[in-house]
């Protein structure tokens, strides 16, 4: 006892002085930590909002300064955000909250440059006061000036001193036990081994084995993965010093591709025009890949490619068949490539969504595949070769390939454009090997699709499958550490890249609070105020499990009567590709499925299954999401599904619960969500008497989470990492390329 006392007294002495020093240190590396990170949240918010303030004024004085205090009232509901003031080029307040201190003036400079954040004390305690230059188009109106409340700062310091303090008693009762047992251990393993050494025996045992378990070998390589992704992203973060926003993506553009022209080509088009009641109509496809491509295009500028098949497309476009979108405020040109009715009927409807949909979505729907198809899909991927080459105004542009639909577009691009840089993104599942080998010409089809610098999926086992692919059909060599394929002495890297939406988007900007956009919803479908209503949003296809969504209502309903009368699912099922016998058939029976369920739980006042057959606008499906309290997804096999993602975002009020499905790219995101697995009818059911009865303060914290997912990967960082990758991999290219013309002259290899 004495022996351990004799360690434990100078310890307790060390750790209180120890203590001593660094609480006068906390307070000042709280208030520095806190000016850092209010910094960064005035930053963000005039990012946020500065081209949202040239819409808010106009010539009329009075009108704008009400509209402005109406503008920065909204922004003040952030608790930390005490007041808001604009100043005028001329260093004078025009606009300013209530609460806005008289001793914080204009900065006395250029309003073009920031001036430094500072600390202002009031009666009420200090203030953070920041200032950020609001301009757009080479237009200056001002100073924007932010005052964050500091209140927290001390109330964080005080927590983090008693943390410490507990912290360091807990290390000192931790470290004298250790202490006293390794003493004692010591003492004894000291005899032991004397012991030993006496009876002959080493002193020396392999304390690890020779080689990794295999069984861990594949954990390892995920980690392996994990830090390389997050390297990535912290050497993005310190090329950049900002958060992912549109301004970042055009940075990194001009600084790592040398220019910023952008060409994307998808089957589907941003924008269709038809006619309707003798008028032209705009609508926005109800599509994750235009969800998520369009925010992207609307940064960089450049030129869409895609089918026109609109009815009014061809009226809209000019003499080069461009024309610009958005159609309220254009930022970019789409171009239209027009189909015959055979090249449509083969190339989209034959091999596209009847050969290689069913094929990689294991939707159990026998995939087919018809010559004439192909040849159709081959001549439709050559006239989008053609249309690129056409729009291309240098040779080296950044060509993102979109989808299925144009897997052959890679490979003659290239051919023709040997120094663009060609980024194929593959938007629904890669099957494995074995089931990819069904289609007849999968080795030209892999050959169109290495073709590219980069080949992203969303996730890392849709990677796997396809490397798995290629290394089967191809000779070729195979990089399984940096994910590389060489084929024909070209090299294109094959990564993972999880898709994402603009957060929080420009729409939800400008959204409705959501108790009235519940009420109105509510009022629309004619159901009560207090009724709880759940809501899924798709296209009408076998693979989105509307079915199941359904079954999986009818088995709560049976479980759980107390719900029949208090619980309406409504059903969002955009029409799609109904000239497919399949779909045809799908849509019948999920439009019996739907009756059998309302005639056997409903009446004339309740209908537990609302299906809207129809599209719905972009506007229209964010005012369903913010109305509703569940979002269902219960996709069969999916990509990503960026309905998840959009209803998270939607959801800035922290409440509502999303059911999410496990064969989603999505899941492996979002883990806060109710994880289920679509087939499993019992499993559903349970899922949404979970949601039903989960109070609000864990919907905010499941939601705080996602949102804060969603925050950290945006669309902007998907796209900043796959053009950063395509850089990498244009110059790795020209280096292998030069290293081996030197090694072929001089008569030595390269390694």
């Amino acid at each position: 006892m004495r022996l351990s006392l004799r360690f434990l007294v100078p310890l307790v002495i060390v750790l209180g002085l120890i203590a001593w020093a660094v609480v006068p240190l906390v307070d000042k590396l709280m208030v520095q930590w806190a000016m850092n990170d209010l910094d960064l949240r005035a930053k963000l918010i005039g990012t946020t909002i500065d081209d949202s303030i040239f819409e808010v004024i106009d010539n009329d004085q009075t009108r704008t300064k009400t509209k402005v205090r109406e503008y920065f009232d909204r922004i003040l509901q952030d608790e930390r955000l005490f007041a808001l003031g604009l100043c005028g080029v001329d260093d004078v307040l025009r606009y300013q909250t209530d609460k806005f201190p008289d001793t914080v003036t204009c900065p006395k400079q250029e309003p073009e440059t920031e001036e430094p954040s500072q600390i202002v004390t009031l009666t009420k305690g200090p203030v953070h006061v920041a200032y950020y230059p609001v301009t757009n188009s080479g237009r200056t109106l001002g100073q924007l000036v932010l005052v964050h409340d500091m209140s927290f700062v001390q109330n964080r310091s005080d927590a983090t001193k008693q943390y410490i303090m507990l912290f360091i008693a807990a290390i000192g009762a931790v470290v004298a036990l250790l202490t006293v047992i390794i003493a004692q251990l010591s003492w004894r393993g000291w005899v032991s081994g004397l012991r030993g050494i006496l009876r002959g025996e080493g002193l020396l045992r392999p304390l690890l084995p020779p080689t990794m378990p295999r069984e861990l070998q594949p954990i390892v390589r995920d980690l392996r993965d994990l830090i390389r992704d997050l390297d990535t992203d912290r050497r993005l973060r310190d090329d950049i010093q900002t958060a992912w926003t549109p301004r970042t993506l055009k940075e990194l553009l001009q600084k790592e591709l040398a220019g910023d022209e952008v060409i994307v080509v998808s089957n589907r088009e941003p924008y269709i025009h038809s006619r309707k009641d003798e008028k032209i109509h705009i609508q926005t496809p109800a599509s994750g890949l235009v969800t998520a491509l369009e925010p992207i295009m609307r940064a960089c500028s450049g030129t869409w490619i895609a089918h026109g098949g609109g009815s009014a497309d061809k009226e809209t476009v000019d003499k080069h068949d461009r024309v610009g979108v958005p159609p309220d405020h254009p930022r970019y040109q789409l171009r239209r490539v027009w189909l015959s009715k055979e090249e449509e009927e083969g190339y989209y409807y034959g091999f596209a969504n009847e050969g290689l949909w069913p094929l990689c979505h294991h939707a159990h729907v026998r995939p087919v595949f018809r010559s004439n198809d192909w040849e159709q899909y081959k001549r439709v991927n050559e006239k989008f070769a053609q249309t690129v080459i056409q729009e291309a105004k240098t040779d080296d542009p950044v060509i993102l390939v979109q989808d299925y639909h144009l897997a052959l577009l890679p490979r003659l691009i290239h051919e023709r454009l040997p120094k663009a840089s060609i980024i194929t993104f593959w938007h629904i599942p890669w099957p494995n090997a074995e089931a990819f080998g069904i289609c007849p010409w999968t080795e030209e089809i892999l050959n169109g699709i290495l073709g590219s610098s980069i080949v992203g999926f969303h996730t890392r086992f849709h990677c796997n499958n396809f490397i798995d692919t290629v290394e089967r059909f191809l000779e070729c060599k195979i990089d399984h550490e940096h994910w590389t394929v060489s084929y024909g002495g070209e090299l294109t890297g094959v990564q993972r890249y999880p898709i994402s939406i603009d957060f929080p988007g420009r729409l939800l900007r400008h959204a409705k609070p959501v108790e009235e956009t519940r009420k109105k919803v509510r009022e629309r479908y004619g159901l009560p105020e207090d009724r709880i209503l759940g809501i899924g949003v798709d296209r009408f296809d076998y693979t989105k499990g509307i079915a199941e969504k359904f079954t999986a209502v009818e088995r709560l309903l049976e479980a759980h009567p107390e719900w029949i009368g208090r619980f309406t699912f409504l059903q969002i099922a955009a029409p799609t590709r109904s000239k497919i016998e399949q779909y045809q058939r799908f849509r019948e029976e999920v439009t019996v499925l739907a009756d059998r369920i309302n005639r056997r739980f409903g009446n004339d006042s309740y209908q537990p299954i609302i299906l809207r057959d129809e599209h719905c606008e972009q506007a229209e499906i964010l005012d369903h999401y913010r109305a509703a309290d569940i979002c269902f997804v219960g996709s069969l096999h999916d990509g990503m599904n960026l309905v998840a993602k959009e209803f998270v975002a939607a959801r800035d009020d922290e409440r509502g619960v999303l059911i999410l499905s496990q064969f989603t790219g999505a899941a492996r995101e979002f883990p806060e969500a109710l994880i289920v697995n679509p087939y499993f009818t019992d499993q559903c059911a349970e899922a949404l008497q979970t949601a039903l009865m989960m109070p609000p303060i864990e919907q905010r914290d499941r939601l705080r989470n996602m949102r804060g997912v969603l925050h950290d990967f945006n669309v902007y960082r998907w796209a900043g990492r796959m053009l950063l990758d395509a850089a990498r991999m244009r110059q790795r290219s020209r280096f292998i390329k030069r290293v081996a013309k030197v090694g072929g002259s001089s008569g030595v290899l390269p390694a």
